[in-house]
């Protein structure tokens, strides 16, 4: 057997090469960030003060907005540094690390979307059987389920890639360490590795976008049949926009992990990442909780107490 030096580091990419784009991107990506995390703990301070949005959406939406603030935490700071510094370096115990809590985001995101799309659609096409089927003990068990679910999916690939031996090179063609990039870094057979990514998207990704994608048809058609204008209007602006970002997070994420490497393109890849790892935590406040009435309500009366006592 030949003899591998052990890997004690990887290289990350940076956004680009020339000091003036990079300092543009990693400034474009930090504002982005600033605006999710703001727009996510905004949506945690409204549901959570105001007693009035104790219902099961506002319970699913509260935890999206956790997560997405984990989530875009994963990657964006520690990327927008290391383009900053030209600090390309992550040690081997740092990428397992990232690999496993982005793994464990994205699954966990996947879930709390096809769940939200459960509760959208027992609330739209079966508002009588509502409080039966989406009660407290239902959420909080579809919440704690999808967070254990996720933590074996993350622990099971994360362990997995880094049985692998790596000798190829130590540049990891991406701004954070993903399992695809890393997996052609291998010395190793990557093939029970590709097989269990591919079981993986089939099995929970196909499945989770599937059951959304039902789910919003069957909303939909409902909408389709009420009489009032303005109520279709009002549905197909909720739903729109909901089903766009489910799309670009699933198909582009879908696309890195199951494309073929021999012509896989690098910075194709890198930028598809963005619109799984940076985009969506961004829009999902946006989407499902800004433009709601009774969140902006929430938040508004939040800022004039905050002004009131300000004053006082």
């Amino acid at each position: 057997m030949a003899n591998f030096t052990r890997m004690t580091e990887f290289f990350l990419e940076v956004f680009a090469e020339t000091w003036e784009l990079r300092f543009l991107l990693s400034v474009f990506f930090l504002l982005v960030y600033l605006g999710s995390l703001l727009g996510n703990l905004t949506i945690i301070i409204a549901i959570t003060v105001d007693q009035t949005l104790n219902t099961p959406m506002y319970f699913f939406l509260r935890n999206l907005s956790i997560l997405d603030m984990c989530y875009v935490s994963v990657t964006v700071p520690n990327a927008c540094i290391n383009s900053l510094t030209d600090h390309r370096n992550i040690s081997v115990g740092g990428c397992a690390a990232q690999i496993f809590s982005f793994l464990f985001c994205a699954c966990v995101e996947m879930l709390f979307l096809t769940i939200m799309s459960q509760d959208r659609y027992v609330a739209i096409c079966k508002p009588l059987l509502y409080p039966v089927i989406m009660n407290h003990q239902f959420c909080v068990q579809m919440t704690l389920a999808s967070l254990l679910g996720s933590l074996g999916f993350a622990s099971v690939h994360t362990l997995k890639t880094f049985q692998l031996s790596f000798c190829h090179s130590n540049v990891v063609h991406r701004f954070f360490c993903d399992m695809p990039a890393l997996l052609r870094l291998s010395c190793s057979d990557t093939f029970n590795n590709k097989l269990l990514i591919l079981l993986s998207v089939i099995g929970i990704g196909s499945s989770c976008f599937i059951f959304i994608a039902v789910s919003y048809a069957r909303i939909l058609s409902t909408v389709l049949k009420v009489p009032v204008k303005e109520q279709r209007g009002k549905a197909f602006s909720t739903c729109v926009p909901h089903i766009i970002v489910v799309f670009m997070f699933f198909s582009s994420a879908a696309y890195v992990y199951l494309r073929p490497p021999v012509i896989s393109k690098i910075v194709e890849e890198m930028i598809l990442s963005v619109f799984y790892t940076i985009i969506p935590p961004f829009l999902n406040p946006i989407i499902y909780s800004l433009r709601n009435k009774q969140i902006k309500k929430a938040v508004r009366k939040i800022i004039s107490r905050f002004l009131f006592h300000s004053c006082m």
